[in-house]
């Protein structure tokens, strides 16, 4: 029941997501199969995805700080250590918080777009507040199912531009900018904006699976496997979360 509420929950603040950004009923795909659809009948265009980028990522930056923050109080509060958890939700909201300033560099915000975007957020620290501290799995989980989403949006802006429906972005000569070459050490000849979105989507991917995996753990004593050390020759076990969409049960990677 928890995974369905937070499964509803997320497709209700997609919903949101696409009125506040300006998606017309013509530019939605199918989202009952949101990677296969290569095009919408009508595709936003490179002004319209950046409003939409730069508000996704300056909320995807909140759940990994507040768990973080949660989590570094409770460690404080019980005199007891971590198990490793908070270095991982920090290293998230740092990663989609450059995933923001790279966007930035490309838009500058006006004045509406940066009182929506305080809006929400304090809405949405607040709300994973709370459900934090009420069930940490289940916002795991919608924090998984959120990345998900994440996911699909950047598949589809992939595959936009692989279609041309982007002209500027499509085109090979537009270079990222200088802050995502440092950030993802992009080499020489892979630096499109498809070059960029594949790294982005690629650690959206990641903080998937981390998230659903994290969701099917104990809370409160399991160490966090992506950043255990594992016994001498197992090491081929190390969990990679960005190929288990669904993360990883918790037989799977405790005890090895």
């Amino acid at each position: 029941m928890g995974d369905w509420v937070a499964w509803k929950l997320v497709r209700i603040a997609r919903w949101f997501m696409d009125r506040a950004t300006g998606i017309g009923r013509e530019q939605q795909v199918d989202m009952k199969n949101p990677t296969t659809s290569v095009v919408a009948e009508k595709p936003l265009t490179e002004a319209q995805w950046l409003v939409r980028l730069i508000f996704l990522e300056s909320i995807a930056g909140v759940p990994g700080m507040v768990a973080g923050m949660l989590r570094h109080l409770h460690s404080l509060r019980r005199l007891k250590r971590d198990n490793g958890w908070i270095e991982s939700l920090l290293e998230e909201s740092y990663n989609e918080r450059m995933h923001l300033l790279t966007f930035m560099t490309l838009s500058e915000p006006g004045w509406f777009m940066k009182t929506m975007i305080l809006g929400a957020q304090g809405v949405f620290f607040n709300a994973l507040f709370i459900s934090y501290l009420i069930s940490p799995r289940i916002t795991h989980r919608f924090v998984g199912y959120l990345e998900e989403e994440a996911v699909h949006t950047y598949t589809r802006l992939i595959n936009e531009i692989e279609a041309g429906a982007l002209p500027n972005w499509s085109d090979p000569k537009f270079e990222v900018p200088e802050i995502a070459v440092s950030y993802w050490r992009l080499p020489e000849g892979k630096r499109t904006m498809r070059d960029l979105f594949l790294y982005v989507r690629a650690d959206e991917a990641v903080h998937r699976g981390v998230n659903h995996t994290l969701s099917n753990l104990k809370q409160k004593e399991d160490p966090n496997p992506f950043v255990s050390e594992y016994k001498a020759g197992q090491e081929g076990r190390k969990p990679n979360a960005a190929l288990k969409p669904e993360g990883y049960e918790r037989e799977e990677v405790i005890g090895c």
